[in-house]
C-alpha cells in the first residue's frame, strides 16, 4: 500500500454495519475477549460502533484511537507503531499533536475502496492487539472493501 492515498469521506452506513457485525462474529468464532469496534469515515467521523457486553469502559476510546491513528497516517496503527517503536519521542509527539487521539498499536486498519482510496478506518479493542487487528481485517474484507494492512 502506498503511503500517499487520497482520503474520501464516503463510507456507507451499511458497509460500516457489515464490518462491525463481521468483526464481532469473527471474535466469537475465535472465542476472543469481548470486543469494541469503531468504524470511522474518511473524515474521521464515527459511522458505526458496537461494544460487546463485558468489554471494558475504555475500549471505545482505545478502538477509536486505533482507527484514528490508521486514518491519520494511512497505514495500520500497528505498522505505524512498530516502525516508530525505537522513536518514543516521535510517538509522544504524534500523541500530543493529535490531542491524544492516535493509539499507535495494532488493531486500527484503513479501509480502502477498489480504487485504492482510503474511505475510512476500523479500530478494534478487546483482546491482544494482534487478535484485534486480525478480526478488523476479517470484518473489512467481509464488507467487500479492502483492508489497508502493510
Amino acid at each position: 500500500m502506498s503511503a500517499f492515498h487520497r482520503h474520501a469521506v464516503h463510507l456507507p452506513l451499511e458497509t460500516a454495519r457489515t464490518i462491525v457485525r463481521a468483526v464481532i462474529d469473527a471474535a466469537r468464532e475465535q472465542n476472543l475477549k469481548p470486543m469494541t469496534v469503531v468504524v470511522l469515515d474518511g473524515g474521521g467521523h464515527p459511522v458505526a460502533a458496537e461494544r460487546e457486553d463485558g468489554a471494558g469502559i475504555a475500549r471505545f476510546d482505545v478502538a477509536r484511537g486505533k482507527a484514528w491513528a490508521a486514518l491519520g497516517v494511512g497505514t495500520s496503527s500497528g505498522a505505524f507503531g512498530a516502525v516508530n517503536e525505537e522513536r518514543p519521542a516521535f510517538l509522544g509527539a504524534v500523541s500530543d499533536a493529535t490531542g491524544g487521539r492516535a493509539v499507535p498499536v495494532a488493531g486500527g486498519v484503513p479501509v480502502l475502496d477498489m480504487a485504492d482510496e482510503i474511505i475510512g478506518a476500523v479500530g478494534v479493542s478487546g483482546d491482544t492487539s494482534e487478535a484485534d487487528e486480525a478480526v478488523a481485517v476479517i470484518g473489512i474484507e467481509a464488507a467487500g472493501v479492502v483492508a489497508g494492512v502493510s
